[in-house]
Protein backbone atom coordinates (compact mmCIF):
# COMPACT_ATOMS: atom_id res chain seq x y z
CA UNK A 1 0.00 0.00 0.00
CA UNK A 2 1.36 3.38 -1.04
CA UNK A 3 0.56 6.83 0.30
CA UNK A 4 -0.08 9.25 -2.57
CA UNK A 5 -0.69 12.99 -2.52
CA UNK A 6 -2.64 14.26 -5.53
CA UNK A 7 -2.86 17.97 -6.28
CA UNK A 8 -5.48 19.44 -8.64
CA UNK A 9 -5.09 23.03 -9.81
CA UNK A 10 -7.79 25.55 -10.61
CA UNK A 11 -8.28 24.50 -14.24
CA UNK A 12 -8.63 20.87 -13.11
CA UNK A 13 -11.53 21.70 -10.75
CA UNK A 14 -13.13 24.55 -12.70
CA UNK A 15 -16.67 23.12 -12.76
CA UNK A 16 -18.69 20.21 -11.29
CA UNK A 17 -17.83 17.87 -14.18
CA UNK A 18 -14.10 18.44 -13.69
CA UNK A 19 -14.42 18.02 -9.94
CA UNK A 20 -16.10 14.65 -10.53
CA UNK A 21 -13.33 13.65 -12.96
CA UNK A 22 -10.68 14.53 -10.37
CA UNK A 23 -12.56 12.64 -7.67
CA UNK A 24 -12.63 9.54 -9.91
CA UNK A 25 -8.83 9.60 -10.17
CA UNK A 26 -8.50 9.71 -6.37
CA UNK A 27 -11.15 7.01 -5.88
CA UNK A 28 -9.38 4.75 -8.40
CA UNK A 29 -6.15 5.08 -6.39
CA UNK A 30 -8.04 4.44 -3.17
CA UNK A 31 -9.78 1.35 -4.53
CA UNK A 32 -6.40 0.02 -5.70
CA UNK A 33 -5.39 -0.05 -2.03
CA UNK A 34 -3.51 3.23 -1.68
CA UNK A 35 -4.00 5.92 0.93
CA UNK A 36 -4.87 9.18 -0.81
CA UNK A 37 -4.57 12.83 0.16
CA UNK A 38 -6.01 15.31 -2.33
CA UNK A 39 -4.88 18.94 -2.34
CA UNK A 40 -7.11 21.28 -4.34
CA UNK A 41 -7.05 24.88 -5.50
CA UNK A 42 -9.94 27.30 -5.87
CA UNK A 43 -12.18 26.62 -8.85
CA UNK A 44 -11.03 28.16 -12.11
CA UNK A 45 -10.99 31.96 -11.90
CA UNK A 46 -12.58 32.08 -8.44
CA UNK A 47 -9.54 33.66 -6.79
CA UNK A 48 -9.56 36.41 -9.41
CA UNK A 49 -13.27 36.95 -8.77
CA UNK A 50 -12.64 37.30 -5.03
CA UNK A 51 -9.90 39.85 -5.68
CA UNK A 52 -12.31 41.85 -7.83
CA UNK A 53 -14.90 41.75 -5.06
CA UNK A 54 -12.35 43.23 -2.67
CA UNK A 55 -11.47 45.96 -5.16
CA UNK A 56 -15.15 46.81 -5.38
CA UNK A 57 -15.00 47.69 -1.70
CA UNK A 58 -11.60 49.32 -1.39
CA UNK A 59 -8.46 49.89 -3.43
CA UNK A 60 -6.25 49.00 -0.47
CA UNK A 61 -7.69 46.10 1.54
CA UNK A 62 -5.69 44.89 4.52
CA UNK A 63 -3.52 41.85 3.90
CA UNK A 64 -5.13 40.00 6.82
CA UNK A 65 -8.64 40.44 5.42
CA UNK A 66 -7.49 39.46 1.93
CA UNK A 67 -6.24 36.17 3.38
CA UNK A 68 -9.57 35.64 5.10
CA UNK A 69 -11.35 36.28 1.80
CA UNK A 70 -9.09 34.33 -0.55
CA UNK A 71 -8.99 31.25 1.68
CA UNK A 72 -12.71 30.72 1.01
CA UNK A 73 -11.98 29.72 -2.59
CA UNK A 74 -10.23 26.51 -1.61
CA UNK A 75 -12.78 25.78 1.10
CA UNK A 76 -15.53 25.71 -1.52
CA UNK A 77 -13.54 23.24 -3.60
CA UNK A 78 -12.64 20.85 -0.77
CA UNK A 79 -16.28 20.55 0.29
CA UNK A 80 -17.44 19.85 -3.28
CA UNK A 81 -14.61 17.36 -3.82
CA UNK A 82 -15.51 15.44 -0.65
CA UNK A 83 -19.14 15.36 -1.82
CA UNK A 84 -17.98 13.98 -5.18
CA UNK A 85 -16.05 11.18 -3.46
CA UNK A 86 -19.11 10.37 -1.32
CA UNK A 87 -21.21 10.20 -4.50
CA UNK A 88 -18.73 7.66 -5.86
CA UNK A 89 -19.15 5.51 -2.77
CA UNK A 90 -15.94 6.34 -0.88
CA UNK A 91 -15.63 8.07 2.46
CA UNK A 92 -13.84 11.41 2.28
CA UNK A 93 -13.29 14.32 4.63
CA UNK A 94 -12.53 17.94 3.72
CA UNK A 95 -10.05 19.93 5.81
CA UNK A 96 -9.04 23.59 5.74
CA UNK A 97 -5.42 24.49 6.39
CA UNK A 98 -6.09 25.33 10.04
CA UNK A 99 -7.88 22.00 10.59
CA UNK A 100 -4.90 20.13 9.16
CA UNK A 101 -2.46 22.03 11.35
CA UNK A 102 -0.46 23.92 8.72
CA UNK A 103 1.40 26.52 10.79
CA UNK A 104 2.90 29.52 9.01
CA UNK A 105 4.56 32.80 9.83
CA UNK A 106 2.43 35.94 9.88
CA UNK A 107 3.39 37.32 6.46
CA UNK A 108 -0.14 37.70 5.12
CA UNK A 109 -0.67 36.94 1.39
CA UNK A 110 2.86 35.43 1.18
CA UNK A 111 3.25 33.32 4.30
CA UNK A 112 5.89 30.62 4.68
CA UNK A 113 5.16 27.26 6.25
CA UNK A 114 6.79 26.73 9.64
CA UNK A 115 5.44 23.27 10.49
CA UNK A 116 2.66 20.80 9.68
CA UNK A 117 0.91 18.45 12.08
CA UNK A 118 0.26 14.99 10.66
CA UNK A 119 -1.95 13.59 13.43
CA UNK A 120 -5.33 14.63 12.01
CA UNK A 121 -4.58 13.52 8.45
CA UNK A 122 -3.14 10.17 9.55
CA UNK A 123 -6.17 9.52 11.71
CA UNK A 124 -8.51 9.93 8.75
CA UNK A 125 -6.27 7.90 6.44
CA UNK A 126 -5.98 5.05 8.93
CA UNK A 127 -9.75 4.69 9.09
CA UNK A 128 -9.89 4.43 5.29
CA UNK A 129 -10.98 7.90 4.23
CA UNK A 130 -9.68 10.06 1.40
CA UNK A 131 -8.46 13.36 2.84
CA UNK A 132 -9.28 16.44 0.78
CA UNK A 133 -7.00 19.28 1.89
CA UNK A 134 -7.31 22.95 1.05
CA UNK A 135 -4.21 24.20 -0.70
CA UNK A 136 -2.71 27.66 -0.47
CA UNK A 137 -3.56 28.32 3.20
CA UNK A 138 -2.52 27.88 6.80
CA UNK A 139 -2.77 29.53 10.20
CA UNK A 140 -0.27 31.63 12.15
CA UNK A 141 0.64 31.49 15.82
CA UNK A 142 -2.19 33.91 16.66
CA UNK A 143 -4.87 31.87 14.94
CA UNK A 144 -5.09 34.13 11.87
CA UNK A 145 -5.73 32.54 8.49
CA UNK A 146 -2.81 33.05 6.12
CA UNK A 147 -2.24 32.31 2.45
CA UNK A 148 0.97 31.14 0.86
CA UNK A 149 1.08 33.36 -2.21
CA UNK A 150 1.74 32.36 -5.80
CA UNK A 151 2.05 28.60 -6.30
CA UNK A 152 0.67 28.02 -2.81
CA UNK A 153 -1.31 24.87 -3.63
CA UNK A 154 1.75 23.23 -5.22
CA UNK A 155 3.68 24.13 -2.09
CA UNK A 156 0.96 22.68 0.16
CA UNK A 157 0.89 19.43 -1.79
CA UNK A 158 4.65 18.83 -1.76
CA UNK A 159 4.91 19.91 1.88
CA UNK A 160 2.22 17.43 2.90
CA UNK A 161 3.97 14.72 0.89
CA UNK A 162 7.17 15.56 2.75
CA UNK A 163 5.82 15.37 6.28
CA UNK A 164 3.64 12.33 5.52
CA UNK A 165 6.60 10.56 3.86
CA UNK A 166 4.39 9.95 0.83
CA UNK A 167 5.57 7.58 -1.86
CA UNK A 168 4.59 10.01 -4.61
CA UNK A 169 3.16 13.49 -5.12
CA UNK A 170 1.10 13.72 -8.31
CA UNK A 171 0.54 17.22 -9.69
CA UNK A 172 -2.47 17.21 -12.02
CA UNK A 173 -2.60 20.21 -14.30
CA UNK A 174 -3.73 21.30 -17.77
CA UNK A 175 -0.50 20.09 -19.43
CA UNK A 176 0.84 16.56 -19.63
CA UNK A 177 4.27 17.17 -18.16
CA UNK A 178 7.35 19.38 -18.22
CA UNK A 179 8.44 20.47 -21.70
CA UNK A 180 11.83 21.45 -23.09
CA UNK A 181 10.38 24.95 -23.50
CA UNK A 182 6.94 26.51 -23.63
CA UNK A 183 5.13 24.77 -26.52
CA UNK A 184 3.09 27.95 -27.05
CA UNK A 185 6.35 29.65 -28.02
CA UNK A 186 7.87 26.71 -29.86
CA UNK A 187 5.57 23.91 -31.06
CA UNK A 188 8.63 21.67 -31.54
CA UNK A 189 9.09 21.49 -27.76
CA UNK A 190 8.72 17.99 -26.36
CA UNK A 191 7.75 16.48 -23.03
CA UNK A 192 10.58 15.29 -20.81
CA UNK A 193 10.14 11.85 -19.23
CA UNK A 194 12.13 12.99 -16.17
CA UNK A 195 14.00 15.97 -14.85
CA UNK A 196 16.31 16.53 -11.87
CA UNK A 197 15.36 18.75 -8.93
CA UNK A 198 18.06 21.32 -9.66
CA UNK A 199 17.06 21.54 -13.32
CA UNK A 200 13.43 22.04 -12.39
CA UNK A 201 14.35 24.62 -9.76
CA UNK A 202 16.22 26.64 -12.34
CA UNK A 203 13.47 26.32 -14.96
CA UNK A 204 10.72 27.16 -12.46
CA UNK A 205 12.52 30.28 -11.25
CA UNK A 206 13.43 31.35 -14.78
CA UNK A 207 9.92 31.42 -16.20
CA UNK A 208 8.70 27.83 -16.69
CA UNK A 209 5.23 28.18 -15.18
CA UNK A 210 4.11 24.56 -14.67
CA UNK A 211 5.57 24.28 -11.16
CA UNK A 212 6.39 26.97 -8.65
CA UNK A 213 9.97 27.13 -7.36
CA UNK A 214 8.94 26.96 -3.69
CA UNK A 215 7.31 23.58 -4.20
CA UNK A 216 10.42 22.22 -5.90
CA UNK A 217 12.50 23.54 -2.99
CA UNK A 218 10.40 21.35 -0.70
CA UNK A 219 10.72 18.37 -3.02
CA UNK A 220 14.50 18.61 -3.12
CA UNK A 221 14.90 19.37 0.58
CA UNK A 222 12.83 16.37 1.66
CA UNK A 223 13.34 13.96 -1.25
CA UNK A 224 9.72 14.03 -2.48
CA UNK A 225 9.20 12.42 -5.88
CA UNK A 226 6.86 14.60 -7.93
CA UNK A 227 5.00 13.43 -11.02
CA UNK A 228 3.47 16.13 -13.23
CA UNK A 229 0.66 14.83 -15.41
CA UNK A 230 -2.50 15.91 -17.21
CA UNK A 231 -5.89 16.07 -15.53
CA UNK A 232 -7.64 15.56 -18.84
CA UNK A 233 -5.82 12.71 -20.56
CA UNK A 234 -3.93 9.62 -19.47
CA UNK A 235 -0.18 9.67 -19.92
CA UNK A 236 3.14 9.02 -18.20
CA UNK A 237 3.82 12.65 -17.27
CA UNK A 238 7.22 13.92 -16.11
CA UNK A 239 8.98 12.69 -12.99
CA UNK A 240 10.84 15.35 -10.95
CA UNK A 241 13.31 13.48 -8.81
CA UNK A 242 16.89 13.29 -7.49
CA UNK A 243 19.67 13.36 -10.06
CA UNK A 244 20.15 9.59 -9.92
CA UNK A 245 16.53 9.04 -11.00
CA UNK A 246 16.51 11.59 -13.83
CA UNK A 247 17.75 11.16 -17.37
CA UNK A 248 21.01 12.99 -17.98
CA UNK A 249 21.12 15.39 -20.91
CA UNK A 250 23.58 18.18 -21.57
CA UNK A 251 20.66 20.62 -21.74
CA UNK A 252 17.16 19.70 -20.58
CA UNK A 253 15.26 22.89 -21.22
CA UNK A 254 15.19 26.50 -22.32
CA UNK A 255 13.33 28.98 -20.12
CA UNK A 256 12.08 32.42 -21.07
CA UNK A 257 11.27 35.24 -18.65
CA UNK A 258 9.72 37.88 -20.91
CA UNK A 259 9.18 40.81 -18.55
CA UNK A 260 12.65 41.66 -17.28
CA UNK A 261 14.32 44.96 -16.51
CA UNK A 262 17.98 45.63 -15.83
CA UNK A 263 19.15 47.75 -12.91
CA UNK A 264 22.77 48.88 -12.65
CA UNK A 265 24.54 50.73 -9.86
CA UNK A 266 27.73 52.01 -11.47
CA UNK A 267 30.89 53.25 -9.83
CA UNK A 268 30.41 51.31 -6.60
CA UNK A 269 33.46 51.65 -4.32
CA UNK A 270 35.50 48.45 -4.55
CA UNK A 271 35.56 47.72 -0.85
CA UNK A 272 34.13 45.10 1.52
CA UNK A 273 30.39 45.41 2.08
CA UNK A 274 29.39 47.21 -1.12
CA UNK A 275 27.82 44.17 -2.78
CA UNK A 276 26.06 43.15 0.41
CA UNK A 277 24.63 46.65 0.93
CA UNK A 278 23.12 46.75 -2.56
CA UNK A 279 21.62 43.26 -2.66
CA UNK A 280 20.46 43.32 0.95
CA UNK A 281 18.61 46.61 0.47
CA UNK A 282 16.77 45.30 -2.59
CA UNK A 283 15.79 41.95 -1.13
CA UNK A 284 14.81 43.47 2.21
CA UNK A 285 12.34 45.62 0.29
CA UNK A 286 10.69 42.42 -0.97
CA UNK A 287 12.15 42.72 -4.48
CA UNK A 288 13.11 39.42 -6.10
CA UNK A 289 16.55 39.93 -7.58
CA UNK A 290 17.96 37.65 -10.24
CA UNK A 291 20.94 37.47 -12.57
CA UNK A 292 23.20 39.36 -10.15
CA UNK A 293 26.43 40.40 -11.84
CA UNK A 294 29.35 42.27 -10.34
CA UNK A 295 32.18 43.01 -12.71
CA UNK A 296 35.88 43.25 -11.90
CA UNK A 297 36.72 46.65 -10.43
CA UNK A 298 38.64 49.21 -12.49
CA UNK A 299 40.37 52.13 -10.75
CA UNK A 300 38.75 51.23 -7.43
CA UNK A 301 35.18 51.17 -8.77
CA UNK A 302 32.90 48.33 -9.88
CA UNK A 303 29.44 48.04 -11.43
CA UNK A 304 26.73 45.86 -9.90
CA UNK A 305 23.86 44.85 -12.17
CA UNK A 306 20.83 42.67 -11.61
CA UNK A 307 17.52 41.87 -13.22
CA UNK A 308 14.15 42.49 -11.62
CA UNK A 309 10.62 42.12 -12.92
CA UNK A 310 9.46 45.25 -14.71
CA UNK A 311 6.67 45.70 -12.19
CA UNK A 312 9.29 45.96 -9.41
CA UNK A 313 11.56 48.38 -11.28
CA UNK A 314 10.16 51.69 -9.88
CA UNK A 315 10.59 50.47 -6.30
CA UNK A 316 13.99 48.99 -7.12
CA UNK A 317 15.16 52.33 -8.51
CA UNK A 318 14.05 54.12 -5.34
CA UNK A 319 15.98 51.64 -3.20
CA UNK A 320 19.03 51.78 -5.47
CA UNK A 321 19.17 55.59 -5.34
CA UNK A 322 19.11 55.51 -1.56
CA UNK A 323 21.83 52.87 -1.32
CA UNK A 324 23.96 54.59 -3.96
CA UNK A 325 23.98 57.73 -1.84
CA UNK A 326 24.90 55.78 1.27
CA UNK A 327 27.87 53.94 -0.27
CA UNK A 328 29.05 56.69 -2.61
CA UNK A 329 28.21 55.05 -5.94
CA UNK A 330 28.47 57.20 -9.04
CA UNK A 331 25.42 56.46 -11.16
CA UNK A 332 22.11 54.56 -11.40
CA UNK A 333 20.75 53.31 -14.72
CA UNK A 334 18.04 50.94 -15.86
CA UNK A 335 16.59 49.43 -19.01
CA UNK A 336 13.17 47.95 -19.67
CA UNK A 337 11.94 45.82 -22.57
CA UNK A 338 14.32 42.95 -21.92
CA UNK A 339 13.95 39.18 -21.65
CA UNK A 340 16.04 36.49 -20.02
CA UNK A 341 16.74 33.29 -21.96
CA UNK A 342 18.32 30.42 -20.05
CA UNK A 343 19.61 26.99 -21.01
CA UNK A 344 19.50 24.51 -18.13
CA UNK A 345 20.93 21.01 -17.78
CA UNK A 346 22.83 18.99 -15.22
CA UNK A 347 24.98 17.59 -18.04
CA UNK A 348 26.63 21.00 -18.50
CA UNK A 349 28.88 20.36 -15.52
CA UNK A 350 30.76 17.64 -17.43
CA UNK A 351 30.43 18.87 -21.02
CA UNK A 352 32.78 21.34 -22.68
CA UNK A 353 31.70 23.98 -25.17
CA UNK A 354 28.09 24.42 -24.04
CA UNK A 355 28.35 28.19 -23.58
CA UNK A 356 30.10 28.59 -26.91
CA UNK A 357 27.39 26.60 -28.67
CA UNK A 358 24.67 28.75 -27.13
CA UNK A 359 26.41 32.04 -27.98
CA UNK A 360 27.05 30.83 -31.54
CA UNK A 361 23.37 30.00 -31.98
CA UNK A 362 22.40 33.49 -30.86
CA UNK A 363 25.06 35.10 -33.04
CA UNK A 364 23.76 33.24 -36.10
CA UNK A 365 20.42 34.98 -35.49
CA UNK A 366 22.21 38.35 -35.00
CA UNK A 367 20.82 38.59 -31.45
CA UNK A 368 22.77 40.91 -29.19
CA UNK A 369 23.50 39.73 -25.65
CA UNK A 370 23.27 42.43 -22.96
CA UNK A 371 24.34 40.38 -19.91
CA UNK A 372 25.62 36.87 -19.24
CA UNK A 373 25.75 34.84 -16.04
CA UNK A 374 26.47 31.15 -15.64
CA UNK A 375 26.42 28.41 -13.05
CA UNK A 376 27.39 24.76 -13.29
CA UNK A 377 23.98 23.84 -14.77
CA UNK A 378 22.69 27.10 -16.24
CA UNK A 379 23.61 29.77 -18.76
CA UNK A 380 21.44 32.89 -18.75
CA UNK A 381 21.57 35.75 -21.24
CA UNK A 382 19.69 39.03 -21.27
CA UNK A 383 18.38 40.02 -24.70
CA UNK A 384 15.93 42.54 -26.10
CA UNK A 385 12.34 41.37 -25.66
CA UNK A 386 11.73 41.58 -29.42
CA UNK A 387 14.47 38.97 -29.91
CA UNK A 388 13.27 36.62 -27.17
CA UNK A 389 11.29 34.07 -29.16
CA UNK A 390 13.97 33.83 -31.85
CA UNK A 391 16.54 33.33 -29.10
CA UNK A 392 14.54 30.49 -27.52
CA UNK A 393 14.14 28.81 -30.92
CA UNK A 394 17.85 29.17 -31.71
CA UNK A 395 19.02 27.71 -28.40
CA UNK A 396 16.42 24.91 -28.50
CA UNK A 397 17.60 23.90 -31.97
CA UNK A 398 21.29 24.21 -31.06
CA UNK A 399 20.92 21.50 -28.41
CA UNK A 400 18.52 19.36 -30.48
CA UNK A 401 15.92 19.48 -27.71
CA UNK A 402 13.14 18.41 -30.04
CA UNK A 403 14.65 14.93 -29.57
CA UNK A 404 14.99 15.16 -25.77
CA UNK A 405 12.14 12.72 -25.14
CA UNK A 406 14.27 9.96 -26.66
CA UNK A 407 16.59 10.18 -23.64
CA UNK A 408 14.56 8.00 -21.31
CA UNK A 409 14.52 8.28 -17.57
CA UNK A 410 13.77 5.48 -15.10
CA UNK A 411 10.53 3.55 -15.01
CA UNK A 412 8.09 5.54 -12.88
CA UNK A 413 7.04 2.53 -10.79
CA UNK A 414 10.63 1.72 -9.89
CA UNK A 415 11.35 5.33 -9.00
CA UNK A 416 8.30 5.53 -6.75
CA UNK A 417 9.23 2.61 -4.53
CA UNK A 418 12.94 3.41 -4.24
CA UNK A 419 14.05 4.87 -0.91
CA UNK A 420 10.46 4.88 0.35
CA UNK A 421 11.34 4.72 4.05
CA UNK A 422 13.00 7.23 6.34
CA UNK A 423 13.75 7.15 10.03
CA UNK A 424 11.21 8.53 12.53
CA UNK A 425 13.79 11.15 13.57
CA UNK A 426 13.99 12.47 10.00
CA UNK A 427 10.21 12.77 9.85
CA UNK A 428 10.13 14.77 13.09
CA UNK A 429 12.91 17.04 11.86
CA UNK A 430 10.88 17.81 8.75
CA UNK A 431 8.19 19.47 10.85
CA UNK A 432 10.30 22.39 12.02
CA UNK A 433 11.36 25.33 9.88
CA UNK A 434 10.12 23.67 6.70
CA UNK A 435 10.82 26.66 4.49
CA UNK A 436 14.01 27.82 6.15
CA UNK A 437 16.97 28.49 3.90
CA UNK A 438 18.95 25.25 3.66
CA UNK A 439 22.64 25.65 2.77
CA UNK A 440 23.98 22.27 1.68
CA UNK A 441 27.63 22.99 1.07
CA UNK A 442 30.26 25.64 0.58
CA UNK A 443 33.12 24.68 -1.70
CA UNK A 444 36.44 26.42 -2.27
CA UNK A 445 38.25 26.17 -5.61
CA UNK A 446 41.77 27.65 -5.51
CA UNK A 447 42.78 26.28 -8.89
CA UNK A 448 41.36 29.06 -11.07
CA UNK A 449 42.60 32.21 -12.76
CA UNK A 450 40.44 35.18 -13.76
CA UNK A 451 40.65 36.89 -17.16
CA UNK A 452 38.68 40.03 -18.01
CA UNK A 453 38.02 41.79 -21.32
CA UNK A 454 37.67 45.55 -20.80
CA UNK A 455 35.93 47.83 -23.32
CA UNK A 456 34.86 44.93 -25.50
CA UNK A 457 32.59 46.25 -28.31
CA UNK A 458 28.95 45.49 -27.60
CA UNK A 459 28.04 43.93 -30.94
CA UNK A 460 25.91 40.88 -31.83
CA UNK A 461 28.03 37.75 -31.84
CA UNK A 462 30.97 39.07 -29.86
CA UNK A 463 30.51 36.46 -27.09
CA UNK A 464 30.34 33.68 -29.68
CA UNK A 465 33.53 34.95 -31.33
CA UNK A 466 35.38 35.21 -28.01
CA UNK A 467 34.44 31.80 -26.69
CA UNK A 468 34.81 30.21 -30.10
CA UNK A 469 38.44 31.35 -30.23
CA UNK A 470 39.04 30.32 -26.63
CA UNK A 471 37.61 26.90 -27.41
CA UNK A 472 39.77 26.50 -30.49
CA UNK A 473 42.76 27.27 -28.28
CA UNK A 474 41.79 24.25 -26.16
CA UNK A 475 40.70 26.26 -23.13
CA UNK A 476 37.96 25.04 -20.81
CA UNK A 477 36.06 27.99 -19.34
CA UNK A 478 34.23 27.78 -16.02
CA UNK A 479 32.50 30.91 -14.64
CA UNK A 480 31.34 33.52 -17.20
CA UNK A 481 30.07 37.00 -16.32
CA UNK A 482 29.26 39.78 -18.79
CA UNK A 483 28.19 43.07 -17.26
CA UNK A 484 25.71 45.51 -18.75
CA UNK A 485 27.40 47.45 -21.59
CA UNK A 486 28.07 51.16 -21.10
CA UNK A 487 28.73 53.54 -24.00
CA UNK A 488 28.76 50.61 -26.40
CA UNK A 489 31.47 48.77 -24.46
CA UNK A 490 31.13 45.69 -22.22
CA UNK A 491 33.22 43.95 -19.62
CA UNK A 492 33.41 40.17 -20.00
CA UNK A 493 35.11 37.98 -17.38
CA UNK A 494 35.74 34.27 -17.22
CA UNK A 495 37.69 31.83 -15.08
CA UNK A 496 39.96 29.03 -16.27
CA UNK A 497 42.27 26.58 -14.57
CA UNK A 498 45.32 28.36 -13.15
CA UNK A 499 47.61 26.09 -15.16
CA UNK A 500 45.96 27.49 -18.33
CA UNK A 501 46.31 31.12 -17.27
CA UNK A 502 49.21 31.98 -19.62
CA UNK A 503 47.48 30.48 -22.64
CA UNK A 504 44.17 32.11 -21.68
CA UNK A 505 45.76 35.54 -21.20
CA UNK A 506 47.72 35.33 -24.46
CA UNK A 507 44.67 34.19 -26.41
CA UNK A 508 42.50 36.85 -24.79
CA UNK A 509 44.97 39.62 -25.65
CA UNK A 510 45.02 38.48 -29.25
CA UNK A 511 41.21 38.59 -29.33
CA UNK A 512 41.16 41.98 -27.60
CA UNK A 513 43.72 43.62 -29.92
CA UNK A 514 41.64 42.85 -32.98
CA UNK A 515 38.59 44.47 -31.36
CA UNK A 516 40.12 47.50 -29.69
CA UNK A 517 39.68 46.07 -26.19
CA UNK A 518 42.04 45.50 -23.25
CA UNK A 519 42.68 42.48 -21.03
CA UNK A 520 43.35 42.21 -17.31
CA UNK A 521 44.08 38.95 -15.58
CA UNK A 522 44.63 37.55 -12.09
CA UNK A 523 46.76 34.39 -12.13
CA UNK A 524 45.21 33.00 -8.96
CA UNK A 525 41.79 33.63 -7.43
CA UNK A 526 39.61 31.85 -4.92
CA UNK A 527 36.15 30.85 -6.13
CA UNK A 528 33.59 30.01 -3.44
CA UNK A 529 30.43 28.17 -4.43
CA UNK A 530 27.52 28.10 -2.00
CA UNK A 531 24.81 25.56 -2.84
CA UNK A 532 21.47 25.00 -1.19
CA UNK A 533 17.70 25.20 -1.31
CA UNK A 534 15.95 28.57 -1.23
CA UNK A 535 18.95 30.66 -2.21
CA UNK A 536 16.98 32.88 -4.59
CA UNK A 537 13.68 32.99 -2.70
CA UNK A 538 15.10 34.01 0.70
CA UNK A 539 15.74 37.69 1.13
CA UNK A 540 18.21 37.03 3.96
CA UNK A 541 20.77 35.37 1.70
CA UNK A 542 22.82 38.54 1.15
CA UNK A 543 22.99 39.33 4.84
CA UNK A 544 23.68 35.75 5.83
CA UNK A 545 26.50 35.12 3.38
CA UNK A 546 27.85 38.47 2.17
CA UNK A 547 27.71 40.43 5.43
CA UNK A 548 30.14 38.13 7.33
CA UNK A 549 32.69 38.52 4.54
CA UNK A 550 32.32 42.31 4.64
CA UNK A 551 32.68 42.37 8.41
CA UNK A 552 35.88 40.35 8.07
CA UNK A 553 37.23 42.85 5.54
CA UNK A 554 37.11 40.41 2.62
CA UNK A 555 36.22 42.05 -0.69
CA UNK A 556 34.17 40.26 -3.36
CA UNK A 557 35.69 40.69 -6.82
CA UNK A 558 33.05 38.90 -8.91
CA UNK A 559 29.55 37.50 -8.34
CA UNK A 560 27.19 35.26 -10.29
CA UNK A 561 24.01 33.60 -9.07
CA UNK A 562 21.51 30.88 -9.86
CA UNK A 563 18.54 29.29 -8.12
CA UNK A 564 20.68 26.72 -6.30
CA UNK A 565 24.12 28.31 -6.22
CA UNK A 566 25.95 31.56 -5.53
CA UNK A 567 29.49 31.87 -6.88
CA UNK A 568 31.81 34.57 -5.55
CA UNK A 569 35.42 35.27 -6.43
CA UNK A 570 37.76 36.72 -3.81
CA UNK A 571 41.50 37.24 -3.63
CA UNK A 572 43.47 33.99 -3.58
CA UNK A 573 45.04 34.91 -0.25
CA UNK A 574 41.57 35.16 1.34
CA UNK A 575 40.20 31.84 0.11
CA UNK A 576 40.64 29.68 3.20
CA UNK A 577 39.52 32.43 5.56
CA UNK A 578 36.45 33.20 3.42
CA UNK A 579 35.55 29.49 3.33
CA UNK A 580 35.71 29.21 7.12
CA UNK A 581 33.57 32.34 7.54
CA UNK A 582 30.92 31.19 5.07
CA UNK A 583 30.74 27.68 6.49
CA UNK A 584 30.25 29.08 9.98
CA UNK A 585 27.61 31.54 8.72
CA UNK A 586 25.78 28.71 6.95
CA UNK A 587 25.92 26.43 9.99
CA UNK A 588 27.97 23.77 8.20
Amino acid sequence: MALVVQKFGGTSVADPAKIMAAAKKAVARHQAGDQVVMVVSAMGKQTDALVELARGITSSPSAREMDMLLSTGEQVTVALMAMAAHALGVEAVSLAGAQIGIRTDSSHTRARIRSISTETIRGHLDRGAIVVAAGFQGIDQNGNITTLGRGGSDTTAVALAAVLDADLCEIYTDVDGIYTTDPRILPAACRLPSIAYDEMLELASLGAGVMHARSIEFAKKFGVKVLVRSSFQDGPGTLIAPDRLAAHRVVSGVALAKDESRLTIAGVPDEPGSSQAVISALTSAGITVDMIVQNVAQEGRADISCTVSTSDLPQALDVARRVAGEIGAAEISSQEGLAKVSAVGIGMASQQGVAGAMFAALAAEKINVHMITTSEIKISVLVHRDDAQRAVRAVHQAFVLEEAASVAGPAIDAAVIEDATVSPLEVVQRLEGMEDLAIEDCHLDETQALVTFIDLPDTPGVAAEVFGELGRAGLVVDMIVQSEPRDGKAELSFTVASEDRDLAATTARSIAESRGARVADMPHVAKLSITGVGIRSHSAIADRLFRPLAEAGINIDLVSTSEVRVNVVVAATEGERALAILRQAAGL
